[in-house]
Formats: structure tokens, C-alpha cells, sequence
């Protein structure tokens, strides 16, 4: 494990509202303060190897927050994925999704679609905005679509695996992130990428997430690095 980088990394980003609440500041603004710690670290994260960055930006459960605090984090999406429109030649992100896109109003949910589009053939970091996504949801729509697809005949149930499975969820392309990041002290996997992230390491940081930098990335990284990934077997076996 030894200088080896996780090359999909996924990023809980809890925090903004604490960050904001300590200066005196409306949730909204942690919110922001939030996009741009994002979109800085993945300036500063290019180089380090990381191909794949998965963000937990908006949940099935956060529709429970306040009218004013929903409306403001899907406006800040909204402003941040445009943002993209704008500095297209000069970006070497790609743009995916992951999660229920028919909840979201049509404009972002047309923008999202749009921007997946034009970046498709960039080279960079694949940043994967999970977005009115959960992991029980995700399982459940993949397991609803594999039944009706039993039933039609496409598929027979004796030839239901992992690998299957996989395939029927949101981001099949992308490989299960080795690394999973929670910011703001908190230990909870929070219902993200719950098949997906089965054999990942969790590195856990008091950090606020708009306090997040590419060193705290970097001693994630590192911490990564220790670890001895078995998936239940030894590794003198491998030898």
C-alpha cells in the first residue's frame, strides 16, 4: 500500500451549517463557502493521481431542511454547474451525476444533463455530484429495474451477481472508491454509496468542510497509504 493512491475517493461534506453558525452567518453561506472549498481542492488535487472525486452534495433525506436552505443549496448547484458552461475550454473536469434527477426542477435537472454532455471527453478528474442521491435508494431503484427486467425476460434470476448488480446502479463505469472522507467530526456513513463503498477505508477529520485543503487530502492520502487491504483474504496469499 505503500505510496499507492486511492484513485476513487469519496467525499461526505458535512459541516457548512456549523461553519457558518460559528461566525454568525445564514446556512446558505456555509453552503457556499463549501462549493468553493470544493472547487479549489479539485484544483489543487490535480497531480496527486486521484482520477475519481465523488461528493455527497445533496441527499433524498435533506428535503426535511428548511424551504430556504433547500431552495439555497439547489441555486448554489445550480450557479456552480453552469460556472461550467462558461470556462469550458479552459477545464479538464468531467462532470457526472449520481442519484433521482426527476425530484430536481427542470432547469437544473436540464443543466446537469447538459454539462454531463459537453464534459464526456475531458481527460481530468471525474468529479461525480451525488445529488438527491442515497444508497437505499440507489439499491432499491437497481433491484426494481433488475425485477421488471426478470419478469420481461431479459434477464434470469440465476444470473443475478455482484457484477450485475453493479451494473444497474447509478455510476456503473465508475470503480468503488478505495477511500471514503467524512469532514466536521462526525462517524456515520450517512446511507452514501453503501454497495459501492463495501471494502473502502473511511478517514474521518474534525475539519469543517469549508475548511478542507489539499494537505488535509493529502494526510487522507496518507492514512490510506498504512492501511493493508485484505478483502477478506491475506495478502501473504497473494504471494
Amino acid at each position: 500500500m505503500k505510496n499507492e493512491v486511492p484513485k476513487h475517493i469519496g467525499i461526505i461534506m458535512d459541516g457548512n451549517g456549523r461553519w457558518a453558525k460559528k461566525r454568525f452567518l445564514p446556512r446558505v453561506m456555509g453552503h457556499r463557502a463549501g462549493a468553493q472549498a470544493l472547487d479549489k481542492l479539485l484544483k489543487d488535487a490535480e497531480g496527486l493521481g486521484v482520477d475519481y472525486i465523488t461528493v455527497y452534495a445533496f441527499s433524498t433525506e435533506n428535503w426535511k431542511r428548511t424551504e430556504e436552505e433547500v431552495n439555497g443549496i439547489m441555486g448554489l448547484l445550480r450557479e456552480y454547474i453552469n460556472r461550467y458552461f462558461n470556462e469550458n475550454e479552459s477545464m479538464s473536469l468531467r462532470i457526472n451525476s449520481m442519484g433521482d434527477l426527476s425530484a430536481l426542477n427542470e432547469g437544473l435537472r436540464n443543466d446537469i444533463i447538459r454539462v454531463k454532455e459537453l464534459s464526456k471527453e475531458r481527460t481530468g478528474i471525474t468529479l461525480t455530484i451525488a445529488i438527491n442521491y442515497g444508497g437505499r435508494d440507489e439499491i432499491r431503484r437497481a433491484t426494481t429495474q433488475i425485477a421488471k427486467d426478470c419478469l420481461s425476460g431479459k434477464i434470469s434470476p440465476e444470473n443475478i451477481n455482484d457484477a450485475l448488480i453493479s451494473s444497474y446502479l447509478d455510476a456503473p463505469e465508475l470503480p468503488d472508491p478505495e477511500l471514503i472522507i467524512r469532514t466536521s467530526g462526525e462517524y456515520r456513513t450517512s446511507n452514501f454509496l453503501l454497495w459501492e463503498a463495501a471494502y473502502s477505508e473511511y478517514y474521518f477529520t474534525d475539519k469543517l468542510w469549508p475548511d478542507f485543503t489539499v494537505e488535509d487530502l493529502k494526510e487522507a492520502i496518507a492514512y490510506y497509504q498504512t492501511k493493508d487491504r485484505r478483502f477478506g483474504g491475506r495478502n501473504e496469499d497473494k504471494k
